[in-house]
C-alpha cells in the first residue's frame, strides 16, 4: 500500500520561498509520474505541477509558471515543490499525488494522495 506524506508547509510573507516535500513509502514510485495539487478554502482542488516518472519532463499551471519548480529524487522516493516569490493567492492546502499507472506521461489517473500540507502566505 502506498503512503504519501507531505511536509514543509507553513506561514510566510509574500515574496518568501518554501520547499514542500512528499515522501513515499510502501512501495517505490520511481515508475510513476507524480504531481502537486492545491485547494484553497471554498475552491475546488486545482492542478499545480506534474513531473514525468523519469524526471525529464514537467508541466505547470500558468499561475505558478516561472515561480514554482517540481522535482523528484527517485533514489529517496521523494517529490519536491520549490515555491518562490509566493503570493497571497498561493494560500492553500497542497497535496502530492502519484499516477496509478507506470511509465505514463502525462499521468493517466492520480490514484495515490497525501494528506496535504497547509501553505499560508500573508500580504
Amino acid at each position: 500500500q502506498v503512503q504519501l506524506v507531505e511536509s514543509g508547509g507553513g506561514l510566510v510573507q509574500a515574496g518568501d520561498s518554501l520547499r514542500l516535500s512528499c515522501a513515499a513509502s510502501g512501495r517505490t514510485l520511481t515508475r510513476q509520474s507524480m504531481g502537486w495539487f492545491r485547494q484553497a478554502p471554498g475552491k475546488e482542488r486545482e492542478f499545480v505541477a506534474a513531473i514525468r516518472w523519469s524526471g525529464d519532463n514537467m508541466n505547470y499551471a500558468d499561475s505558478v509558471k516561472g515561480r514554482f519548480t517540481i522535482s523528484r529524487d527517485n533514489a529517496k522516493n521523494t517529490l519536491y515543490l520549490q515555491m518562490n516569490n509566493l503570493k497571497p493567492e498561493d494560500t492553500a492546502v497542497y497535496y502530492c499525488a502519484a499516477d496509478e499507472y507506470a511509465y505514463s506521461w502525462p499521468p493517466l489517473r492520480y490514484a495515490y494522495w497525501g494528506q496535504g500540507t497547509q501553505v499560508t502566505v500573508s500580504s
